[in-house]
């Protein structure tokens, strides 16, 4: 039943009258500022003994009491009614008649809005992008939905859409993690709760450390040891890094909502090698305190830390490899990044970078930030 047959439904009901009656005098009012349906009362103003202007008062009443009740359903669509010169106007729900609209148009088998515009053209979108051994937080569901949003509308598009999920695997805090485990790891706490146990052992290194300031020097060496390759912290390194994917991926089978491609920041660190070389070539890479930096004043930005001063990576130097990974293998058009707003200066740092380097597809790195999540409670 259209929502027209239920208006006239509905009026043929109070006036007793019949109902085709009624929908033969449903019409449209001359202007859209006077509403979407209009219902003249004139031609019942002899029947019964009333001014057509009392009689659209007396049905907006009469319709608006049983709103909450009989017509209930048929308020979902009606935003609200005016009572105007003998006749009886109707404002429709905006979001009624989008979706009404699309429903029926994708039903006949057309894409309403669709073009042409992302026809050959790649997208890659990376959202979600969790830390490995830390709680899946609302800030991650967050970015999931929205990320995988803005997938669907390049999709819906025309766009060949890759989509990534950019795990958080890699960094110093893996080397504090790897200390910790061996110091106060329970195995079979990791089997039964993984990310609890993993944040627990890492909450209580940063307790162990304020006493003990060695920690951080044991965690730094870890790491170091990492990203050289020693087999112990490897194996370390991959056993949280798998039981954490366990946990995520029970989240995202939930939702529905799958990846293209999980490589995470551990995946580009053998190529920062290939960066940091290109960046020495361009004479853009500067010492600082020891590390090694890209200077961005022209950008109004704080220098780029590429490497730190012992030589171990950050992931702004992981950033910059993966975008030019994403291109070679890729080719990508637009390469989308779905990241709350506290990485905003991270990504415009990445993003000089690349253009002072003279990457061609600078322009097509976007961030689409977004603010805090917070619920109600705090």
């Amino acid at each position: 039943m259209t929502l027209e047959s239920k208006i006239a439904k509905a009026l043929a009901g109070l006036l007793n009258v019949d109902l085709e009656e009624v929908e033969a005098g449903l019409g449209r009012p001359p202007k859209p500022e006077m509403g979407d349906i209009a219902f003249p009362c004139f031609r019942h103003a002899k029947e019964l003994k009333k001014a057509p202007k009392l009689i659209a008062e007396e049905l907006k009443q009469a319709l608006e009491e049983a709103a909450s009740g009989s017509l209930e359903d048929l308020f979902t669509a009606i935003d609200r009614m005016e009572a105007e010169g003998g006749y009886l106007n109707f404002f429709i729900r905006r979001d009624y008649l989008a979706r009404t609209v699309l429903r029926a148009a994708i039903t006949a088998g057309e894409r309403p809005g669709a073009t042409g515009e992302g026809e050959g053209k790649t997208v890659i979108v990376e959202y979600s992008s969790p830390n490995i051994a830390k709680p899946f937080h609302v800030g991650h569901g967050f970015s999931t939905f929205l990320g995988e949003a803005i997938a669907n509308l390049f999709e819906y598009g025309g766009y060949r859409v890759e989509r990534f999920n950019h795990l958080g695997d890699y960094g110093t805090q893996f080397g504090k993690l790897i200390v910790a485990w061996r110091l106060w790891g329970d195995r079979a706490a990791l089997e039964e709760a993984p990310i609890r146990e993993l944040t627990r052992i890492y909450v209580k290194f940063h307790e162990e450390a304020e006493r003990d300031p060695k920690l951080e020097d044991d965690a730094r060496i870890a790491f170091n040891r990492l990203e050289q390759g020693g087999q112990e912290e490897t194996d370390l390194w991959e056993t949280f890094r798998q039981v954490s994917l366990m946990e995520f991926n029970k989240i995202y089978d939930r939702v529905g909502i799958s990846f293209d491609n999980t490589n995470g920041e551990s995946f580009y660190s053998p190529m920062i090698r290939q960066v940091v070389d290109t960046l020495k070539e361009k004479g853009l890479l500067e010492e600082s305190e020891g590390a090694q930096v890209v200077k961005l004043d022209v950008f109004g930005l704080n220098p780029c830390l590429i490497l730190k001063s012992d030589g171990s990576t950050i992931y702004a130097s992981r950033d910059i490899a993966s975008i030019l990974y994403r291109d070679r293998e890729y080719h990508f058009d637009k390469n989308v990044y779905v990241v709350g707003v506290p990485q905003k200066n991270h990504f415009n740092q990445v993003f000089a970078v690349m253009k002072r380097m003279g990457f061609p597809k600078a322009d097509d790195c976007v961030h689409v930030a977004f603010g805090t999540v917070r619920f109600a409670e705090g």
